[in-house]
C-alpha cells in the first residue's frame, strides 16, 4: 500500500528540499554540483551557436585560402660556351647589380680560336688578291691574242691576192689560212679565262671566303666575350652549389639562380566556386606564417588562365570513365601595397583573405 509521506526537518533541509516519495524511500537533496552541469549543460551550446553564427557571418563578404605561397621572379643563370670554371666572383646570399661579374670560364681555347679565324681572313684575302690579278692578266692575253689575229688576216689577204695572180703557191696560202685559225682560237680561249677570271671576283667586292672568315672572327670573339658570365639582372644570388672553380660548365645548365627580391608576389590557389564573386583590383589581406603578426595589404591583380591541373606536366585523364569530382583550384595573383617591411623569401607559406563584396 502506497502513502505519501510528507517529510519536514530543520529550516535548512526545508530549503533544500520538499517533496513527496513513497513508503520507505529516501529523497536525496540537489546539490550544487548538479545545478553547474545543468547549467553547463544549456550555456555550452548555447556559446557554440553564437560562435559559429558570428563566424558565419563575419564570412559573408569575404573568401579565404591558405592554399598561397610568396613568389618572385627567379632567373636561372648558366653558360653560353663549355669550358672549365676558371673563377667564381659572387657567394650566396649576395646582392648584384645588372651586369656584374658572377664567373669566369677558361677563356684561353677562345683565344686561341680567335686567332684561327684572323688567320683565315689573311689567307682569303691573299687568295683574292690572286684571283684579281689572274682576272687583269687575262685583259693582257686577249689583246695579244687580238693583235696577232690581226697580222695573220692581213698575211692571209696577201697570200690570197698573190694566189690569184699567180705569184704564190697553193700550199703557201694555206699555211697562211691555219695561221688564222689558229689566232682565232687563241683569241676566243683568252676570252674563255677572262670570263672565269672576272666570274671567281664576287660583285660586291668581298670574296666568299673572307665573309667566311669575317664570321668566324665575329663567332670567335662572341664565344671570348661569354666566357665572363654576368648578371642578365639585379637581385639575390642563390642556388650556388654547383659553382665550383674547376668545375666543368656545360652550356644551357643552370649553375647558380638570381632571385629578384625588389618584387614579390603572392600566388594564391582558391576554390574555383569562389571565382564568381572574385575580380582584378579587390582588397586582399595577407598573412604570412612566417611573421606571425605582420599584417600586409593587397589587391588582386589577374586570375589564372587554367586551373593547377591543367598545367601540370602529366595533366591529369579520364580515359576509362571511372572520374571522381575534384574541386579544382585556380592560382590568383596578389600584389602587395607598398614594400613589406620584412624580407619576402620566395616559397613562404601565406594565408589570403580577399574582400569579395
Amino acid at each position: 500500500m502506497n502513502q505519501e509521506t510528507k517529510i519536514t526537518g530543520t529550516p535548512l533541509e526545508d530549503e533544500q528540499v520538499v517533496g513527496t516519495a513513497e513508503a520507505g524511500e529516501e529523497i536525496a537533496p540537489k546539490t550544487p554540483g548538479k545545478r553547474k552541469r545543468l547549467m553547463l549543460f544549456l550555456v555550452v551550446p548555447f556559446l557554440l551557436l553564437a560562435a559559429g553564427g558570428w563566424m558565419w557571418w563575419s564570412g559573408q563578404g569575404k573568401v579565404e585560402t591558405d592554399n598561397a605561397q610568396l613568389k618572385q621572379d627567379i632567373t636561372s643563370v648558366g653558360a653560353q660556351v663549355g669550358g672549365p670554371i676558371a673563377e667564381v666572383l659572387v657567394k650566396e646570399g649576395q646582392q648584384v647589380r645588372a651586369g656584374q661579374l658572377l664567373f669566369r670560364i677558361d677563356p684561353e681555347p677562345y683565344r686561341v680560336a680567335l686567332l684561327s679565324a684572323e688567320a683565315q681572313l689573311a689567307q682569303a684575302r691573299l687568295a683574292k688578291s690572286q684571283v684579281v690579278t689572274a682576272a687583269a692578266g687575262t685583259g693582257a692575253d686577249i689583246s695579244g691574242a687580238q693583235a696577232q689575229l690581226t697580222i695573220n688576216e692581213r698575211a692571209l689577204a696577201r697570200q690570197a691576192e698573190l694566189l690569184r695572180q699567180g705569184f704564190t703557191t697553193r700550199v703557201r696560202y694555206d699555211e697562211a689560212l691555219a695561221d688564222v685559225t689558229s689566232a682565232r682560237t687563241a683569241l676566243s680561249d683568252a676570252r674563255s679565262r677572262a670570263a672565269n677570271a672576272g666570274a671567281a671576283i664576287a660583285p660586291g667586292g668581298e670574296q666568299p671566303g673572307e665573309a667566311a672568315a669575317r664570321a668566324a672572327i665575329a663567332k670567335a670573339r662572341l664565344d671570348l666575350a661569354r666566357t665572363e658570365v654576368r648578371a642578365p639582372t639585379s637581385g639575390t644570388v642563390a642556388n650556388t652549389d654547383r659553382l665550383l672553380a674547376g668545375q666543368q660548365a656545360v652550356p644551357g645548365i643552370g649553375l647558380l639562380s638570381l632571385v629578384a627580391s625588389s618584387d614579390a608576389w603572392v600566388e594564391a590557389n582558391f576554390k574555383e566556386k569562389d571565382l564568381a564573386r572574385m575580380a582584378p583590383g579587390q582588397r586582399a589581406h595577407i598573412e604570412i606564417d612566417a611573421y606571425p603578426g605582420l599584417e600586409l595589404t593587397g589587391r588582386v591583380a589577374s586570375i589564372g588562365a587554367g586551373t593547377g591541373s591543367e598545367f601540370a606536366i602529366l595533366p591529369a585523364q579520364n580515359a576509362n570513365g571511372n572520374w571522381v569530382k575534384v574541386t579544382q583550384r585556380v592560382p590568383v595573383r596578389i600584389r602587395f601595397d607598398g614594400k613589406p617591411a620584412k624580407p619576402m623569401i620566395a616559397g613562404l607559406s601565406a594565408t589570403v583573405t580577399v574582400d569579395v563584396e
